[in-house]
């Protein structure tokens, strides 16, 4: 009966002391050495006006081990730490019976002489690997560098294949009289392993043999956590599954195998999106797709895309696609992937009417993380209407293509860039016509400032038609200016060739084209920034971009606002260049930044 009612008592206070407790007026840190490092680690030093007394008593006994790490860290191991509130030890007041207010706190932290290294000893080493020299002796004694070095022993191991190594025994001494420390670290590290077994789990569609295949586990070779790593994202990047996670058994098999779990959740399979897009000139643009990623079963990705774009436009007639493509992973190995690409397709523009229907198929292969390339054969049937002729043709191509992408955030990138080439062989079943188109698009972004918040963002292009002549090539090869995609600022596809026939002046695109797309975007605040830009095109009549031809250039201001779909885009731009240079206004509305 006396103990209920002595926790009544004690409960009845601390209740008390959270309704009228008083925050502590005064933290202070009294020490002469490692402050910074001290005043990270303490948790007293960050409550806020809104603590109560139990909250600094909690925080405070929580101090005394994470003040004394932080001195461990620092190389000083003689150190002494009292914590005081209102002149008691905090050590000496229990959690559940904190003061009714808290004035004074006041943190002494005696840090002691810094300790130097003595003797370190990690063994054994993999051959060929030393120990750091921050570890050699008279070196400050920080507990982190020999948390790194162990560290690093034990992933250099693991990475010859000695997945089960680890720590066997381990003596760390103060030698106080001296000042110094002696670490005796052994590893033990087991016997070389091979990958095992693949056991998968979790999946519900997708089989075990097809998920087996896609992660190309090297099973039977020299275990490697790369190789591990790589297995993991050959699977993510399916889109098929929602997580992926591998662990490695706990037990090593017969043979010195090291059976490995792959946990899987799959992700919904089906997904349908919309995109819209406004220019002041060419219009509205709207698109749709539908998205499978498991379509036969086995992690294939099928999508179904639409688009109707120049709707109430100024750039010629309502353009329309409709295409479809399927991917299949891990067709020729776990890197390789083979595509199949069909569209059929309108172009109604001042210049040009074209109606088409492509077919592609190849394969993609991806050398590193951050490198594909693609090749494949296509055929397309295109009916075209120029203001000289009509012309119906099949052209057999070669598409070839190589992106390297290191942008931090493909959709919204701050720092990094991106390399895209390709180039497409191309002729007639009747050899009529014959040629090559190659284009290169590359970006770069760099964002400086103590806070980061501009960002300076560089595009460059350059396109070039070879062996065939304006009049040979297919319509929709040849390269205009003007535009979001080209020169914003500048009306849509107004830079070209100005040609005459029959009297009449005609404009086509070009044989070449160079162009360059600069901005400067500045963050206010979390999701706004603001965007100044300035774009550049040429377009020439030889293969030899920036050879004859003509130049033109767009200037503007933006303004981007992010979601979690990618920023909101609004650019209005003018021309900087030609008769009408400051004398118009486009503007462009969509989703994503315009490069």
């Amino acid at each position: 009966m006396n103990l209920v009612r002595w926790a009544a008592i004690a409960l009845t206070g601390t209740v008390t002391s959270l309704g009228t407790g008083v925050v502590a007026q005064d933290v202070t840190l009294e020490t002469d050495r490692a402050r910074e490092a001290l005043q990270s680690a303490s948790l007293l030093l960050s409550l806020d006006d809104e603590a109560a007394p139990q909250d600094y008593v909690a925080a405070a006994r929580a101090d005394y081990r994470r003040l004394l790490t932080a001195l461990y860290a620092e190389g000083f191991y003689g150190g002494a730490v009292s914590i005081t509130l209102d002149g008691t030890e905090a050590a000496n007041v229990a959690p559940l019976a904190a003061p009714g207010s808290i004035e004074n706190v006041v943190i002494t932290v005696d840090a002691g002489p810094r300790f130097r290294f003595g003797d370190v000893a990690i063994s054994p080493l993999p051959q060929g690997t030393t120990l750091d020299a921050d570890l050699g002796p008279r070196q400050p004694a920080r507990s982190g560098e020999i948390q790194e070095a162990v560290s690093g022993a034990i992933a250099t191991w693991r990475d010859l294949g000695y997945a089960k190594v680890s720590v066997a025994d381990q003596s760390i001494v103060a030698r106080h009289p001296e000042n110094l420390l002696n670490v005796a670290v052994t590893l033990d590290t087991g016997p070389r392993l091979r990958f095992g077994e693949l056991t998968v789990t979790g999946n519900r569609v997708v089989s075990d043999a097809r998920i087996r295949q896609i992660a190309g586990l090297p099973t039977g070779e020299v275990f490697s956590p790369d190789e591990l790593a790589a297995a993991e994202r050959r699977l993510r990047r399916t889109g098929t599954f929602e997580s992926v996670s591998f662990t490695e058994a706990d037990q090593i098999a017969d043979g010195d195998r090291l059976p490995i779990t792959a946990l899987i959740s799959e992700a919904k399979p089906r997904r349908i999106g919309f995109g819209i897009e406004l220019s002041s000139i060419e219009g509205l643009t709207l698109s749709s797709y539908w998205l499978h990623r498991n379509f036969l079963g086995g992690a294939e990705r099928f999508r179904a895309e639409a688009e109707v774009s120049g709707i109430a436009g100024e750039t010629g007639g309502i353009d329309y696609s409709l295409g479809a493509n399927f991917n299949r992973p891990a067709v020729f190995g776990p890197d390789t992937d083979y595509f199949l690409e069909a569209q059929i397709s309108r172009e109604d523009e001042p210049e040009f009417l074209i109606d088409k229907i492509a077919i592609e198929t190849g394969f993609s292969r991806i050398i590193s993380e951050d490198l594909t390339v693609r090749a494949g054969v296509g055929v397309l049937r295109a009916r075209e209407e120029r203001e000289s002729e009509t012309r119906e043709y099949t052209l057999f191509t070669l598409p070839l293509d190589a992106t390297l992408d290191r942008r931090d955030a493909p959709s919204n990138a701050r720092n990094g860039y991106f390399i895209d080439v390709s180039a497409t062989p191309f002729i007639s079943a009747d050899g009529d016509i014959a040629g090559a188109r190659s284009f290169a698009d590359l970006r770069g972004y760099v964002t400086v400032g103590e806070e980061e918040r501009l960002t300076f963002a560089g595009r460059g292009q350059v396109g070039s038609i070879l062996g065939a002549s304006v009049d040979e090539a297919p319509a929709d090869f040849l390269f205009y200016s003007g535009g979001g995609g080209t020169v914003r600022g500048q009306p849509y596809k107004s830079l070209g060739l100005e040609t005459t026939e029959g009297g009449d002046e005609v404009t086509t695109g070009g044989t070449s084209f160079i162009g360059a797309q600069l901005e400067a975007r500045y963050l206010f605040g979390e999701n706004l920034a603001v965007v100044g830009f300035y774009d550049i095109g040429h377009v020439g009549p030889t293969a030899t971009p920036a050879e004859d031809g003509e130049w033109h250039a767009g200037t503007g201001l933006g303004v981007r606002y992010n979601t979690g779909i990618g920023p909101i885009r609004l650019d209005i731009g003018t021309p900087a260049s030609g008769d009408d240079a400051f004398g118009a206004v486009q503007v462009y509305i969509g989703i994503g930044q315009a490069f």
